[in-house]
């Protein structure tokens, strides 16, 4: 048979026209009169609603249902006729969509799904027996606890609808049992047996032999002996938890007691051997480091370092300068001592300027001393031939020097790098000035392989502090240099 419409009369009849156009092709009814089964098409909230709900809802009339006129539609797009499942004694079931579901359009369609299957989606959170929210929210878990006490109100999810009309059926979410814990009422314990205490009382006498000590009472004795299980000689442990093994000792001390001071006397332990409860390993002793205190002494005077000092190492074989040149011995000097300090190095505008240290000689008797051929010869001369220049005096005449010899000075003589070392220096001197130069004879070798200023080089080397990554750093640069000129010509 088909079905039966009957559509409210205050509709636009643009509305009703295509309603019944609508009706008529999915092979449906339109009647005049409201029938006995069948659909009633209503506009929600008009009075016209209103009215006809108060006049024709009847119990004795549960195949009549209201229905919003968008249904024809939405029975159409479904390909169905949408079951009226949210219906309870013929009134439909308020439900409260809640502001945790926050989307418009989703609250939208919501509503709509709602009242195409017969329900309410208009109710009050208080009036309402179904309450919609989302179940990613702490507001859905607290309106669950809120209202778990409720027989007559339910929490579901967004998505119970879309489950429900797939289902043709009202399902709310069931209850499961969650144990509160506690034994049941009739049910029985594991009881201790003889065996239980005699394995316990052996436990203890083992682990406290003397009561005395104490920790009899204490957890950690119990909890120990329940992480024995693994151990096949105490599977017997896994009959009872450690909180029952301490109240069976707990409640009967007095007697349990004198169990284990039978088995101390048959053993025998020493108070304080290895594996008693509470006894663990000595710590070492650690050694203790004194410190010795420096005291101070100002009664002695400052102790005298001589350092010999040589300024701007020029003269020096395969030490050439910045620009090429090599002084010639007329620059090297020897200063005077100094005062305890540590030695420095200074850099100057031409070279560097090394501070070598002289150890201080041990005070000899100077008649004992042998002197040598060169200074008796020297004692032998006469004392007028060393005379020196004494205020505005003429100079003496060791110090007059030819025309000659002053234009051959030292000074006006380009040094070349083959030219031998000054004579005036001390044997063993050069070698140490190269040695404590290695790295100034390096960077300067480098500046010359691959021309470059010895200030860049310097420079580089202080912030890496490596000479071979120097050395390569430098020669990449030249090549690229050569290579771009190449390029360019």
């Amino acid at each position: 048979m088909a079905i039966k419409f009957f559509i409210q009369k205050d509709l636009p009849q643009e509305v009703q026209a295509e309603l019944c156009e609508i009706v008529t092709s999915l092979g449906g009814r339109v009647e005049s009169k409201v029938p006995r089964q069948g659909y009633i098409l209503v506009q929600p909230g008009t009075n016209e609603e209103e009215r006809l709900r108060l006049c024709w809802t009847s119990a004795d009339r549960p195949d009549r249902h209201f229905v919003p006129y968008t249904y024809v539609d939405a029975c159409k797009i479904a390909g169905m006729l949408l079951k009226q499942i949210f219906v309870e004694n013929g009134m439909p079931i308020g439900m409260h969509i809640h502001p945790s579901i926050a989307n418009v359009n989703a609250r939208s369609a919501l509503s709509s799904r709602i009242m195409h299957s017969g329900g309410d989606p208009h109710a009050s959170a208080q009036s309402a027996r179904v309450i919609l929210a989302d179940p990613n929210t702490d507001v859905f878990h607290h309106l669950v606890k809120t209202y778990q006490s409720d027989p007559d109100k339910y929490i579901e999810s967004y998505l119970w609808v879309k489950k429900c009309i797939e289902k043709g059926a009202v399902v709310y979410t069931p209850l499961v049992y969650k144990n509160p814990g506690g034994r049941r009422p009739g049910e029985e314990r594991t009881q201790f047996t003889d065996e239980d205490e005699e394995h316990l009382c052996n436990w203890i006498a083992a682990k406290i032999p003397y009561k005395e000590t104490g920790g009899r009472t204490g957890n950690r004795l119990y909890q120990q002996l329940c992480e024995q299980s693994g151990d096949p000689e105490f599977a017997w442990v896994t009959r009872h938890t450690w909180q029952s093994w301490r109240e069976r000792y707990k409640k009967n001390a007095s007697r349990l007691d004198t169990i284990i001071a039978g088995i101390v006397e048959r053993k025998r332990p020493a108070q304080g051997e290895k594996g008693q409860y509470g006894y663990v390993r000595q710590a070492e002793e650690k050694v203790k480091r004194t410190r010795k205190k420096r005291t101070k002494n100002t009664e002695q005077p400052p102790r005298h370092v001589e350092y010999t000092v040589v300024d701007s190492l020029v003269g020096l074989p395969g030490l050439a300068m910045p620009n090429g040149e090599v002084p010639g011995p007329s620059g090297m000097h020897i200063h005077q001592s100094f005062q305890e300090q540590s030695p420095n190095m200074e850099t100057t505008g031409i070279g560097y300027s090394v501070i070598l240290p002289i150890p201080a000689p041990t005070p000899l008797d100077r008649s004992s001393v042998r002197k040598s051929p060169a200074e008796e010869e020297m004692d032998d001369m006469d004392d007028s031939e060393w005379a020196v220049r004494v205020g505005d005096a003429p100079p003496p005449t060791w110090g007059k020097r030819k025309a000659s010899e002053e234009m051959e000075s030292p000074a006006n003589k380009r040094a070349r790098p083959n030219d031998e070392a000054p004579a005036s220096l001390p044997p063993g001197t050069l070698d140490a000035i190269v040695n404590m130069h290695v790295i100034d004879q390096s960077i300067r070798d480098i500046a010359r392989d691959f021309r470059f200023t010895v200030e860049e080089v310097q420079e580089y080397y202080d912030k890496c502090g490596e000479m071979g990554r120097t050395r390569l750093r430098f020669q990449r640069m030249r090549e690229e240099l050569v290579a771009k000129f190449c390029e360019d010509m």
